[in-house]
């Protein structure tokens, strides 16, 4: 997965949070006084993010309904993943270790890290 920046994680956001939108939908919610150019800057987004794979429309509805293509878990991962090589050599170690010395964690979180450290084969 490329590179997300914030821009696009904001439309990511905006659809992780709502579902399927068309583009003014999102010039509303991004732009309140939703003019043609901030359209204009929606559509070329949307189209910046359907050449990385992240967004999808469909052209059942007019207009054109889009949403993500990819989930948070997934963008998530696709980052954390650039974050590990760049400063660990692509190990995750220190950032778990980190989030459980700092107790970022629920105890669901916790547990859900547990189980899944029990059932690994690495």
């Amino acid at each position: 997965m490329h590179n997300v920046t914030e821009t696009e994680l904001e439309f990511l956001k905006l659809f992780w949070e709502r579902g399927e939108l068309t583009a003014r939908q999102i010039a509303e919610v991004l732009y309140p006084e939703c003019t043609s150019s901030d359209i204009g800057t929606v559509h070329s987004m949307l189209k910046r993010l359907e050449q990385k794979k992240l967004v999808r429309h469909s052209r059942r509805t007019h207009p054109h309904r889009f949403s993500a293509k990819v989930d948070i878990e997934q963008v998530a991962g696709s980052e954390l993943e650039a974050i590990a090589d760049k400063l660990s050599e692509g190990s995750m170690a220190p950032f778990l270790l980190h989030l459980v010395s700092a107790k970022r964690l629920t105890r669901e979180e916790a547990s859900e890290i547990r189980k899944l450290l029990t059932d690994y084969d690495g």
